[in-house]
């Protein structure tokens, strides 16, 4: 049964949350301001309040209505048979929140409204009421009212997830554990605590951020350490489905905590020190994180560390109730970092940015935070001794001749100036490319042993993983390796200057990452296309460089045109065809550069039909079955694919047991008649291209377009799978939204 679920979370963090819920297997979801919506099962809402690190409050939504009057909630609340959620006998509370209404603008009116309607229920039956708890109800009722349109839930959480168990309650806290886990994610620590390298707090207070570190690297459930929680009470729960999960979140936890790399706390203040100890013994990590008395100026690891990272969460001067006080306590931080941390990362937030400064180290982009309702900035920064400049040996050449059009090429050339220069003027923005150069290293180092054991020789490596450096970074074996770097198109609001030479940053890193020749490592600047842009030549010359796929051979250009003829994310999808593809009949749509014919022909198709507009790529993929042995008969058609599909479904004369259809998300070709929009114009092409299909075939679909919305209802006698999880390969991974992907059937009629 499909329910539907609200997980709220504090304002900012909405991003991290989608992560969150995805990971956990939620393909349903809707991001809201500090909040999203969710769909699925009960075990999928428990999975959440047990896994997510950021969310306050996952609800089950009940119903919605509009209120126009007072008596419109109370008649609304008494709908609901609230003795399939609790008895009489059992306690209650009631949260009431409003917006944009003018009939209930009192949250507290509103919360008695609910809960007479409630407690009159029961009366009315049972002749007993139920109590309120405002502690630790049996259930939790949620209404939030905006405008007038009301919206009923239960709280499955009772309590916000951030009271993770461990925290001494008598101990105020300066930053909750959400926030703190929050912090960790965007800093990159799971990817840091995975490669075994060290996690300090030299300001570590309660030890919020050295437990939430830990929980993060060992794996360990956050809600793990709770024993309450608004679904216990509830006459709906179930208690195997939730024991089952907490029994695998226990082994994983166990499993886990063998992996703990090196934690360390310190403090000034021997009070804080013991608290935070104790912290660590209620979560069940004693001797697992060490915490000692020390004062920021001291703070300095052994040599037998491994570096990570430095996070800590300052004073913001109220606490120390001095300003003077405070700006010499981060001018102290930040030489000890510079002094004592160099080749780690650091991250610390804040609510001045004046305070930053103090630091005397550049951070890259802040991003917003908010602790409670303070809006905070979070700062990151790598610590290296020559963080301003590049080393003139480093400086990477890049060839002049780049497949990129005017006016874009004078672009180019003030890039490879940029390189070219001893360092960077005081006005203008500072390489700090080495964090971009630990991020890519990160990156080889797991996706190397990946493509080595699955026979992979061109993949994504890097795409805009950090957003300073929003490019995508392909590699390919080929007779020799070859770097594919492109750069995404930077927002208005970005100075070109600082885009350019961050750019140049990263051009001067790559060449020794990933030991490679400078003039192997090519450069294009990616953009919203015109037309038919992607069709368009670039450069004249015509090199040609063979590439092995799934034992195909496949040929790729990276000088002629904006893409190499190989789009590297569909890898999965092709390889899939060319398992299916014995002794079938294969139809391959909008083909571009017929890798997919290839793949289907290699694998033993008897026939392939490959069809697109353009006879450039149309001899392209001649070229590239050419290069493969194959049996079969192979025809290739130069048409709009649209008018193609359109006619021969009239007939369905030609009739095929596996189809790819991979359409564009927008052309208005010369060649064609009409502008194609993929969201608009797919219905008629799944319909066109299931008239061709064999009683028992298969079609696949799949889009690029990331705003895709795929409507079920349009299709009444197809059975419609959504596969794209099976077809992102690890290289791709990072970018879940790369393409989407439907396997489709026919519905068999036989009773």
């Amino acid at each position: 049964m499909t329910l539907h679920f609200f997980a709220t979370t504090p304002k900012a963090l909405e991003g991290i949350l989608t992560d969150e819920l995805r990971a956990l297997g939620i393909s349903e979801f809707k991001a809201t301001t500090a909040g999203v919506a969710f769909s699925g099962d009960l075990e999928m809402a428990y999975r959440v309040c047990l896994w997510s690190r950021v969310a306050n409050r996952v609800l089950l939504v009940l119903s919605s209505f509009e209120i126009r009057s007072q008596d419109d909630l109370y008649r609304a609340i008494q709908q609901i048979n609230w003795f399939e959620h609790f008895n009489a006998e059992d306690s209650f509370a009631v949260s009431f929140s409003s917006k944009n209404s003018t009939v209930i603008t009192n949250s507290h009116f509103g919360a008695l409204k609910v809960k007479d309607a409630i407690v009159d229920q029961m009366r009315a039956k049972f002749g007993v009421r139920p109590s309120i708890n405002i502690e630790r109800p049996n259930i939790r009722i949620n209404v939030h009212l905006n405008g007038e349109k009301a919206e009923l839930s239960l709280d499955l959480s009772g309590e916000s997830l951030h009271k993770r168990g461990y925290r001494d309650v008598s101990i105020e806290a300066p930053m909750k554990e959400n926030l703190a886990a929050a912090m960790l994610l965007r800093c990159g620590w799971s990817v840091v605590a995975a490669e075994g390298k060290s996690l300090l707090d030299p300001m570590c207070g309660s030890g919020t951020l050295l437990l939430e570190g830990a929980m993060i690297a060992a794996d360990v459930a956050p809600a793990l350490g709770r024993d309450y929680f608004g679904f216990l009470g509830w006459k709906k729960h179930d208690a195997e489905c939730w024991q089952n999960l907490r029994r695998d979140a226990e082994w994983r936890k166990i499993v886990g905590i063998k992996k703990l790399p090196m934690i360390v706390g310190f403090d000034k203040n021997k009070n804080t020190v013991n608290t935070a100890l104790k912290h660590v013994a209620n979560a069940g990590l004693e001797g697992k994180i060490h915490i000692e008395r020390r004062d920021i100026s001291d703070a300095k690891p052994p040599e037998s560390w491994e570096k990570g990272l430095v996070v800590c969460n300052p004073p913001y001067g109220e606490r120390l109730g001095d300003e003077a006080e405070t700006a010499i306590l981060y001018e102290q931080f930040g030489q000890t970092l510079k002094t004592n941390f160099v080749g780690w990362q650091a991250a610390l937030i804040i609510s001045n940015p004046e305070l930053g400064f103090r630091l005397g180290i550049r951070s890259h982009k802040p991003i917003t935070l908010f602790n409670g309702a303070l809006e905070c900035r979070l700062l990151r920064l790598s610590i290296e001794e020559k963080a301003f400049f590049i080393p003139k040996e480093k400086l990477f050449e890049p060839r002049i001749e780049q497949p990129v059009a005017e006016p874009i090429k004078p672009r180019i050339e003030k890039i490879i100036e940029i390189a070219q220069a001893e360092m960077v003027d005081e006005n203008t923005e500072k390489f700090d490319a080495p964090m971009f150069a630990n991020r890519l290293q990160k990156n080889l180092k797991k996706l190397s042993k990946w493509a080595k054991q699955n026979q992979v020789f061109a993949y994504r490596i890097y795409d805009a993983d950090l957003p300073e450096y929003a490019a995508a970074v392909d590699v390919y074996h080929c007779e020799k390796t070859w770097v594919n770097v492109q750069e995404y198109q930077s927002p208005k609001s970005i100075d070109q200057e600082k885009a350019d030479a961050r750019l140049a940053g990263l051009l001067a890193e790559i060449p020794s990452v990933l030991n490679v020749p400078k003039s192997q490592v090519l450069l294009k600047i990616r953009r919203k296309q015109r037309n038919t842009d992607q069709y368009e030549k670039q450069a004249e010359s015509e090199i040609f460089h063979e590439i092995i796929e799934g034992g195909c051979k496949l040929l790729v250009n990276f000088e002629n045109y904006l893409d190499t003829g190989l789009f590297l994310d569909h890898r999965p999808i092709r390889l899939k065809i060319q398992k299916e593809a014995k002794g079938k009949r294969f139809l391959n749509l909008f083909a571009y550069t017929g890798s997919a014919t290839v793949h289907a022909a290699v694998g033993g198709a008897t026939i392939t039909t490959t069809v697109d507009m353009s006879n450039t790529y149309l001899q392209w993929a001649k070229n590239n079955l050419a290069l493969n042995i194959t049996t079969g008969r192979h025809e290739f058609i130069q048409a709009d694919c649209v008018e193609w599909l359109e006619k021969e479904a009239k007939t369905a004369a030609r009739q095929y047991d596996l189809i790819f259809l991979d359409p564009p998300t927008f052309s208005n070709s010369k060649k064609m008649d009409d502008v194609f929009d993929v969201q608009r114009d797919y219905i008629q092409l799944i319909q066109n291209s299931t008239k061709l299909l064999t009683k028992d075939g298969i079609l696949y679909f799949s889009t690029n377009f990331r705003k895709f919305k795929f409507d079920v209802s349009e299709f009444k006698n197809l059975n419609i799978t959504e596969i794209t999880a099976q077809t992102i390969a690890e290289d791709f991974s990072r970018d879940m939204k790369i393409h989407y992907c439907w396997k489709i059937t026919k519905m068999s009629h036989d009773f």
